[in-house]
């Protein structure tokens, strides 16, 4: 019997289209698409303001301990509601555990936010990891169209931002964010179209089973 509840994480390079992706899979599926809303249903949830999960967005936290280990698991215990209710770790929980409630609830795209990690920790029954990542040519010349900037900006841009997200998933996962083997799906985008890479998701999809709607 085919599976009826699709729940999909996506790790991207910056410049990989990995987001692009996810809203094209988003609307071939017919499922929800969760990017920046996290931050919002975060801050409805938590009743702290918005800003607060803006600054440290996608960021790794300010732990020193952590910082310098950067092997140990941020502890996804209940959310503080005390003196350090917007610490970063702490914005974090609230965010995971938005994410934890959105999976038990529907069927759903995630872009990011260490979702496959937060899944994990609750042991969630199944869902399909992926990474979108392209050669740095190809990221490049995305970037320089995207955001009109000459090549030694894009190149800039593309390294500070793959460097964070990196940091930020090591952070608070104590995982590699490129060890592919930690995804169902790693997709390098370099010379696939946006649609050619949401074709070949729906096949794997249909290979694992799940229910795809006929196109």
């Amino acid at each position: 019997m085919d599976k009826q509840k699709i729940v999909i994480t996506i790790n991207r390079e910056y410049g990989s289209g990995g987001r692009s992706i996810g809203k094209i899979l988003s609307k071939r599926l017919g499922i929800s698409y969760y990017d920046d809303e996290i931050i919002k249903l975060s801050s409805e949830y938590s009743a702290v303001a918005e800003e607060y999960f803006r600054m440290h967005d996608e960021k790794p936290g300010n732990n020193f301990f952590q910082k310098v280990m950067g092997t140990t698991k941020v502890n996804l215990s209940k959310p503080s509601i005390s003196d350090n209710i917007t610490s970063p770790d702490n914005l974090f929980r609230f965010e995971s555990e938005v994410i934890r409630n959105i999976a038990n609830r529907e069927s759903c795209i995630f872009i990011g936010r260490c979702a496959d990690f937060v899944l994990d920790s609750c042991a969630f029954p199944e869902y399909i990891s992926i990474f979108v990542y392209a050669d740095l040519t190809a990221k490049i010349r995305r970037i320089m169209d995207l955001d009109g900037l000459e090549t030694k900006e894009a190149l800039e841009k593309i390294s500070k931002i793959d460097k964070r997200r990196a940091s930020y998933y090591k952070y608070y996962t104590g995982e590699d964010w490129l060890d592919m083997s930690r995804y169902d799906l790693p997709i390098n985008t370099s010379d696939l179209e946006f649609e050619e890479a949401c074709d070949l998701i729906l096949y794997y999809l249909k290979l694992r089973k799940y229910a795809i709607p006929q196109s």
